[in-house]
């Protein structure tokens, strides 16, 4: 994938994440298209399988049989192309909370990417039609539940697909509508899958990766800001640098401990109060500990990154067409254990980033090193930052319930024949909760460490911390006395979405 002028080549060059990145982030639409050569391994795989798709063709699976449980039920050869498209309303049957619109086109963008190999002996046409549905921004309705992360993820991918069939529904320019109404207004015609599209298109893990893509961008981001706002928390409680020293991190060399550490130094470089001579020898773990803890989370988020990288650059349906190799193979390319595992993983590491922010918010408030309980001059009279402290605890308690693993269990469906499956598009559906949780308890930091600050002065924070703290000013005020803070709450969240090109010391 190559972008560049918010065009997005699909030429079977290596997605990193850093590419999507710019596609999520940008407020401007990419458009997509393929190269020759990319055209022309799709051509050679579709060219490849109808070859081989005869009236007296031995079974393939999904081409000329039943799917799942019914894989040993053959169909007739006039009957194949029907067999796709009641494959696709069939499996439609996803529930729940719609998939945020971000995600579903992620989805669209690493559905054409896999698909673009080759190796699904899907035609051309079906590539450019998901490719005019992102160009488009027509995006389909999908629903969180349904997918056991196995077999693909069959029921998100499915109400995927009937937008390509003109089936089911879209949001197009600003609204929810049917796609057939659409289709209508641009004077498209609906698809007529031949045999293997419908399978290709379900079978796919492109609902687990592009909720795993968008985690791991957003989770990178909250990490940066992570640091910011401890070495802001650590300045307004008065704390010590020595934690923060090099030469500690260089005898236990993890690769995240290191790049943390050094980002906290950074922070605090030029801050008088960091300065100035400290009474108490040891600060709380919360303080003291943030390269291990807040390193950790980094450790682990590049090893998500590595992860969905390899399958965002993977085939993942099945069966697959290897024409080079003059053979259709049938395997498990479609299973999310890995990402299931992955996920899991992320949304521990992540949630661990508000677990020690909260703690350090209750430092905050609770009265020690000069500063007055919950941070309001009269306290009793004013409960200042009381219970923003209580919302952020209810936050970190509810993401300790959703980092149960979900890669941990599995449930037999199709009669027995998918026995094993690996429920990773729960863990995908949990991880999203647990990044927008972390967002926000770091903003709940951010309001009462900014606060915490003002009590120090006159004296000053590092200029870089002081250019935040101007910034987040300009949106929410000192707490002088008690009033509604829920909208300074979502005031908070607001500004560490939207500065995020002040998070880089």
């Amino acid at each position: 994938m190559h972008i560049a002028d918010h065009q997005i080549s699909i030429d079977l060059q290596t997605v990193t994440l850093a590419n999507l990145k710019k596609v999520i982030f940008s407020p401007q639409n990419y458009q997509v298209q393929l190269s020759a050569d990319t055209q022309q391994r799709i051509l050679a795989g579709r060219n490849f399988l109808e070859q081989q798709l005869t009236p007296n063709s031995p079974p393939i699976y999904g081409i000329n049989t039943g799917f799942g449980a019914m894989c040993n039920h053959l169909i007739n050869y006039e009957d194949t192309t029907a067999l796709q498209a009641n494959l696709v309303r069939s499996h439609a049957c996803g529930l729940g909370k719609e998939v945020p619109q971000d995600v579903v086109k992620l989805m669209l963008l690493l559905k054409i990417q896999s698909l673009a190999y080759g190796n699904s002996g899907i035609t051309l046409e079906v590539v450019e039609r998901l490719i005019a549905l992102f160009n488009h921004q027509i995006l389909p309705v999908i629903y969180q539940q349904g997918s056991l992360g196995a077999s693909g993820d069959l029921a998100p991918l499915a109400h995927l697909s009937l937008a390509l069939m003109g089936e089911g529904e879209v949001y197009f320019e600003g609204k929810k509508q049917a796609t057939q109404a659409v289709y209508a207004q641009l004077g498209w015609k609906p698809l007529q899958f031949k045999a293997k599209e419908g399978l290709a298109l379900l079978n796919g893990t492109q609902f687990m990766s592009a909720y795993g893509v968008w985690c791991i961008l957003h989770a990178q981001r909250l990490s940066q800001w992570a640091d910011a706002l401890a070495a802001l928390s650590l300045d307004a409680f008065d704390g010590r640098t020595e934690p923060f020293d090099d030469l500690l991190h260089q005898i236990r060399p993890h690769q995240g401990q290191i790049a943390t550490a050094k980002a906290i130094r950074t922070w605090l470089n030029g801050s008088e109060i960091a300065q100035q001579a400290k009474q108490q020898v040891q600060d709380p773990y919360s303080f003291r500990c943030v390269p291990q803890v807040h390193g950790a989370s980094k450790d682990a988020l590049s090893y998500c990154e590595q992860v969905f990288t390899t399958e965002i650059n993977s085939v993942t349906d099945n069966p697959n067409i290897f024409p080079e190799a003059n053979k259709i193979l049938s395997g498990g390319n479609f299973h999310g254990q890995p990402l299931a595992l992955a996920l899991d993983f992320l949304a521990i590491a992540v949630a661990e980033l508000a677990n020690i922010s909260e703690r350090r918010i209750y430092q905050l408030i609770s009265g020690q090193r000069q500063l007055p309980a919950f941070l309001v001059a009269s306290s009793g009279l004013h409960s200042g930052m009381m219970i923003p402290q209580y919302t952020a605890a209810s936050i970190v308690s509810q993401n300790k319930q959703f980092c149960t693993p979900a890669s941990v269990d599995s449930i037999v469906s199709s009669n027995g024949q998918e026995d094993h499956v690996s429920m990773g598009a729960n863990a995908a559906v949990k991880a999203y909760s647990v990044v927008e949780n972390v967002e926000k308890v770091l903003a709940i930091e951010l309001l009462v460490a900014t606060q915490a600050l003002e009590f120090r002065r006159p004296l000053r924070t590092s200029p870089q911390l002081e250019k935040i703290v101007g910034l987040y000013r300009q949106t929410v005020p000192f707490v002088a006395a008690d009033r509604y803070l829920h909208e300074d709450l979502v005031k908070s969240i607001t500004f560490l979405q939207e500065n995020r090109g002040n998070v880089v010391p």
